[in-house]
């Protein structure tokens, strides 16, 4: 199961494209990837799971 999250462009949750996690400055893990159908970059605080 991929991670999801909000697209601000598309309005809607969605399933993250090319995810992968990253650090954030303050330690904490984060998911980064591409919305699947309009390609705007979407983030999500939290590991994947």
């Amino acid at each position: 199961m991929a991670a999801e999250a909000y697209c601000v462009k598309c309005k809607t949750k969605r399933e993250i494209k090319d995810a992968h996690v990253i650090t954030m400055k303050n330690g904490r893990p984060a998911t980064e990837g591409k919305c699947p159908v309009c390609g705007t970059k979407m983030f999500k605080i939290g590991a994947a799971s």
